[in-house]
């Protein structure tokens, strides 16, 4: 439980990082923006899932401005670290089903879901973070070693 705790404690910490640094950039970015804000519509799909709740209708690759970025970030953190509280080493192991965007039913357990959740925006930060060097920002060191160090 401490290293999925941990996990997600640097999933916050990436995306305010990401998120400052994109906020001050001028200009267009809307590609970052892009797969910044599809991160954390899956993030947020993913923990009404991990809630037993119906996913929200969102597309996941939408158009969206930074402002929105910002508070997304921002309750999918209150959300999820809510969320985490009350989870027990036991509750890793349930399995929880749900249908994916296509309407498909899945079954994965909590850890699986937990696990993907972290790994799958640590993708697209990576992204995020080519793009900002391919436009001549510098990119934004979100490595989990410099986030425990």
């Amino acid at each position: 439980m401490k290293t999925i705790q941990k996990m997600f404690e640097h999933l916050h910490w990436a995306n305010e990082r990401l998120l400052e640094a994109l906020q001050k950039i001028e200009g267009e970015k809307q590609e970052a923006l892009r797969f910044f804000s599809h991160i954390l519509f899956a993030e947020k799909v993913w923990l009404t899932r991990l809630q037993g709740l119906d996913s929200p209708p969102i597309t996941l690759w939408d158009d969206v401005e930074i402002k929105d970025c910002a508070e997304l970030v921002e309750q999918n953190k209150k959300g999820m670290t809510t969320y985490m509280k009350t989870l027990t080493n036991d509750d890793l192991d349930h399995i929880i089903t749900y249908q994916n965007s296509k309407g498909i039913e899945f079954q994965n357990t909590v850890r699986e879901i937990l696990t993907h959740v972290a790994l799958h925006g640590h993708y697209h930060r990576g992204q995020i973070n080519l793009w900002l060097r391919t436009e001549g920002h510098k990119p934004e060191n979100v490595d989990f070693i410099t986030f425990v160090r």
